[in-house]
């Protein structure tokens, strides 16, 4: 059935959709199905652009070389016909100017490669016995209590403890780290306020401040963790700039818990309302890997990312000036009735090829072995130690897009 919010014209793949409306945010899922049966290649009103969500299209175009994250290093505002940059947005442009997340090549090649080295799989597997200690230190302080909100005492408190870990920030900063986060990525989401983009600039001025006086810091006195490794240069002897260190530090502390917040809560609350046994999902490490991946699929936490054509050129049939924004919709790509038969239904046992949550090409996300690694710890350990685990009351949906997430999931047990 297709949700009343849902107002598509196929003659011209015209899609209307309150991106706000509560019926669509906290079941975007049945959106995308609606998606699939009209077009999944459409203009959406609401957003003044073309949206694909077909996985093949969003696929290539996560890799298509055409399109980039960055446009202005091949065209000028005034030819985009963009307004000057506005004042109270300059701590925030300042912060994004070197982020990983908005570079081309060559400038992204070379960040990406500074970054790497600490984010390689090996690297990452030896947080397994932190991660480990940090899921059973946490259950030990709610056990007792026969019921929690699983947000506030777990989901949030993994990813941030240890991404700051690895960066070397300090454990009593963490909730700074996450005030911090929460108003920066305000200025991601549709539909943000002048009050949001003013709450997202002080963040980013704050969140500078504290960067560089902890680099300063770890010059004079190094440390095992990645600030100071980003400190070092390269082996071709580059140096991040001081501007880089600040843009890049933001991304890995925004990017290295905010997704998997969302993913920890969306997967819990997945679980116990799919009425499948918890200890077969996670009988051994490739049942783990499956369920795991099986979450990533049909309940991914970021839903958009968007390319701007470096040319003009023509995609799935749709003609696009250089210059052109079009949006892809990677939640909506994974459920692709043609990639993944019944789509909408959670089956672990799939092996119909890998979902698109973190991404692909260039730009595929460089936090996803740490993801990967804390879900594949936490979820276990949580299943084990509360056996008898179920929801209290019905999780409550955070009132945004296109990050999908919970405001609370209260359990008991």
């Amino acid at each position: 059935m297709t949700p009343s919010y849902f107002k598509f014209d196929p003659a011209t793949r015209r899609l209307s959709l309150d991106a706000r409306d509560p019926a669509f945010y906290r079941n975007p899922n049945a959106g995308y199905a609606a998606m699939h049966a009209g077009s999944p290649t459409f203009w959406w009103e609401e957003q003044n652009q073309w949206y694909f969500a077909g996985y093949d299209n969003v696929n290539a175009l996560l890799r298509d070389r055409r399109f980039g994250r960055q446009i202005t290093h091949v065209m000028s505002r005034e030819e985009l016909g963009w307004q000057p940059p506005q004042p109270h947005l300059a701590d925030f442009d300042r912060a994004e100017s070197k982020s990983l997340l908005s570079l081309e090549p060559p400038e992204h090649t070379r960040l990406r490669t500074l970054v790497n080295r600490a984010f390689v799989s090996r690297h990452i597997e030896r947080l397994r016995p932190e991660i480990t200690a940090l899921c059973h230190k946490l259950i030990d302080g709610f056990e007792k209590d026969g019921g929690t909100d699983l947000l506030d005492t777990f989901a949030e408190v993994i990813p941030v403890t240890i991404i700051a870990s690895m960066i070397g920030v300090p454990l009593d900063m963490s909730q700074q780290l996450l005030d911090w986060s929460h108003d920066y990525v305000r200025m991601y989401m549709f539909g943000k306020t002048e009050e949001d983009e003013h709450r997202a600039n002080k963040a980013a001025r704050e969140f500078a401040d504290y960067v560089i006086g902890l680099a300063a810091e770890r010059r004079a006195e190094p440390r095992d963790d990645l600030l100071s490794l980003m400190l070092q240069p390269a082996r071709d002897g580059q140096y991040l700039t001081e501007e880089e260190l600040v843009s890049t530090t933001i991304v890995l502390l925004n990017a290295g818990h905010e997704a998997t917040v969302h993913q920890i809560g969306n997967a819990v609350n997945l679980i116990l309302n799919s009425g499948l046994d918890p200890k077969s999902l996670f009988a051994d490490s490739a049942a783990t890997e499956r369920t795991i991946e099986e979450c990533f699929r049909i309940s991914a936490p970021v839903h958009i990312f968007k390319r701007w054509a470096l040319e003009d050129l023509e995609f799935d049939g749709i003609s696009l000036k250089k210059g052109d924004e079009v949006g892809m919709i990677l939640a909506a790509a994974n459920l692709d009735p043609r990639k993944f038969p019944d789509p909408l239904e959670f089956k672990p046992s799939r092996d119909e090829g890998a979902n698109l949550s973190f991404g692909a090409g260039i730009h595929f996300c460089i936090g996803a072995p740490l993801a990967r690694l804390e879900m594949q710890i936490a979820l276990p350990i949580l299943f084990e130690r509360l056996p008898t685990m179920r929801i209290a009351k019905p999780a409550v949906v955070k009132d945004v897009y296109h990050f999908h997430g919970l405001e609370r999931l209260e359990l008991e047990w």
